[in-house]
């Protein structure tokens, strides 16, 4: 993984002398963040070598080098899950990729079914710590030591100040803002009754397909990260209704100008 993230590097720097300080991973119905970015050079995933395919209609499948409030940024505009057939391994690449660039910090996003009953779509979390059940890991198998060691202390794995810094960027913005746990599950199909009633029961308030591959790395590569999580429907198993893929990204949407607020206010002060 480290031989094929280092090709990808070299790929980019041959093309722009750039040093980002500051990742950001756009999630489903978020691409168009990328437009708050002052672009120095886009590259198509398909064009990186060793790099994933985004097959999400909704993932643009774009890595973007520019300026955020004058820092430097590398932003993925799109990103790849478990259940498009990738490994963990395989998703994990773009972080590695981020990391060799000279990133410090990550910035997640994502879109998630809310789990706890005080939260309604559009709704922006501020996640604060994160349940994996997905039934891969990007460390299963032999550890590069020229890396890190194999196991990874997950202790403030979302990151605490970086927390502290987002409310109060959104409070500053009057953009009001939740705080809770994410589970990650396999996908791609949505949960049954029964399966948001267990989730809350363990201690999750928004359920999502992605993010916990993305964090593990970034923690193990010792990124320090921030998670945002836009709530795009409800997963209450007393009030359940069907779900709509174009209401899940309409809803997205709605919550994206608010979301870039709060994270073009955070990049200005990390």
């Amino acid at each position: 993984m480290r031989g094929k993230a280092r090709a990808a590097v070299r790929y980019i720097q041959q093309k722009i002398d750039f040093k980002p300080a500051i990742g950001i991973i756009l999630g489903t119905g978020l691409g168009r963040l990328a437009s708050a970015i002052s672009k120095t050079k886009v590259f198509h995933y398909s064009d990186i070598p060793h790099f994933p395919s985004a097959t999400v209609e909704s993932h643009k499948g774009k890595l973007i080098l520019g300026y955020l409030k004058k820092k430097k940024v590398v932003a993925l505009q799109g990103r790849f899950h478990y259940y498009e057939g990738y490994s963990a391994k395989e998703i994990t690449i773009p972080v590695l990729v981020m990391k060799f660039l000279g990133i410090k910090h990550l910035i997640i996003s994502n879109a998630s079914g809310g789990l706890n009953p005080e939260f309604k779509p559009s709704d922006i979390m501020i996640i604060t710590d994160h349940i994996n059940l997905l039934p891969d890991n990007p460390f299963r198998g032999k550890n590069d030591p020229r890396l890190e060691p194999r196991f990874p202390d997950l202790y403030n794995c979302y990151d605490a100040r970086i927390i502290e810094l987002a409310e109060q960027c959104a409070l500053e913005h009057k953009i009001p803002v939740k705080k809770g746990v994410y589970v990650a599950v396999p996908g791609p199909n949505l949960e049954t009754r029964a399966e948001y009633r267990y989730l809350r029961a363990i201690g999750a308030d928004a359920v999502g397909m992605s993010t916990v591959p993305e964090v593990l790395m970034a923690r193990y590569l010792k990124i320090k990260v921030v998670g945002l999580s836009i709530i795009t429907d409800m997963g209450l198993p007393d009030a359940l209704k069907p779900a709509r893929i174009r209401t899940i990204i309409k809803a997205a949407m709605r919550a994206e100008p608010q979301l870039t607020q709060i994270v073009t206010a955070v990049v200005a002060r990390l």
